[in-house]
């Protein structure tokens, strides 16, 4: 018989003051991910998209830069890598956020999480569509159940009504949208973490990000004329966002991966739209039903399937780089 930490190795007993740690910082991290889209929603209800997302990545590039200097890893990037660094800012946090904070003014978090959750599957098919890598029958079973479990989740059971337009809402689509996309960034920035320390990345693609998200505010969005309206829950729920969210929850992630191998960190990141969901339900009031929670089950059974023979070491992080 197989021992219990062969078969569950992030839960062994054995595990040191380094790993034990590390395990504490995954944990943490899928929590403070998964509040994000309940935060996100509740910011929401005050200001536009556009600051909430501004606020949000300005607080996040203080925390990341603080963290990124205490690390001796806030030395300039090479020029070269300048226009790439602008490009993933461009498409993983002005686009993407854009996406999500749009789409989640319709989506409810929940749903909005468990189609985020599918952003693996979208990896795979684009290396698939790109770059001619082999899906096998098993990862084609697992894209299956996971496209069904969004169904589930995205018409709670009536499937039919998908197909009579009564059920997904305009943010449902711009947040599935925004799986694909950061199955784009994700690929884009395997370069990146291998060449520079990740912390460094981060700070700099959220540094890009916010350049463009000013744009945005400033330019074509209402100013920041709209920030007196925040309340005091509002400004809670960015101060979680900013700091937590796009600060040390990112810090925490990339301290785990040094220790722990990148798909081991994948069933952490599993987690997240349960704790989604349980924070939905007493604070949006987002009811938990059956077919949310058999969706939820097979987007997971689909992640698993299509993860499982793909096993990769810390150093490949970006397969299971989050998106937040």
């Amino acid at each position: 018989m197989r021992r219990f930490d062969e078969i569950m190795p992030f839960l062994s007993m054995n595990a040191g003051p380094a790993r034990t740690r590390a395990l504490a910082e995954a944990l943490l991290t899928v929590v403070i991910w998964g509040a994000t889209f309940v935060a996100t929603k509740i910011a929401l209800q005050e200001v536009s998209p556009a600051a909430v997302v501004w606020l949000r990545f300005s607080m996040g590039l203080v925390v990341l830069g603080i963290a990124a200097r205490l690390r001796n890893e806030l030395s300039p990037p090479a020029r070269g890598e300048l226009g790439y660094l602008a490009l993933l800012g461009l498409i993983g946090v002005a686009f993407h956020q854009w996406l999500q904070a749009t789409g989640l003014l319709t989506a409810q978090a929940t749903t909005t999480a468990w189609i985020v959750a599918t952003t693996p599957i979208f990896i795979v098919l684009l290396g698939w569509g790109t770059l001619g890598e082999r899906v096998s029958r098993i990862q084609g079973v697992g894209i299956g159940l996971a496209a069904l479990g969004v169904v589930l989740v995205v018409t709670k059971g009536d499937v039919a009504a998908l197909f009579l337009h009564r059920v997904a809402t305009t943010g449902d689509v711009l947040v599935l949208v925004s799986a694909l996309n950061w199955a784009v960034y994700t690929v884009l920035s395997r370069r990146g973490l291998a060449r520079m320390p990740a912390a460094k990345m981060m700070f700099f693609v959220m540094l890009a990000g916010w350049l463009f998200v000013s744009i945005w505010l400033l330019g074509f969005g209402p100013g920041v004329r709209e920030f007196g309206r925040l309340s005091m829950r509002g400004w809670s729920a960015i101060a979680g966002l900013g700091i937590f969210g796009s600060g040390l929850a990112y810090i925490m992630y990339y301290d785990a991966l040094r220790v722990l191998p990148a798909s081991q960190l994948g069933v952490f990141l599993n987690i997240e739209p349960l704790v989604t969901m349980l924070l939905a339900a007493p604070l949006l009031a987002e009811p938990i039903t059956l077919m949310t929670l058999l969706g939820g089950g097979l987007i997971i059974a689909g992640i698993y399937l299509v993860n499982r023979r793909h096993a990769v070491p810390a150093k490949s992080a970006s397969r299971y780089a989050p998106d937040e």
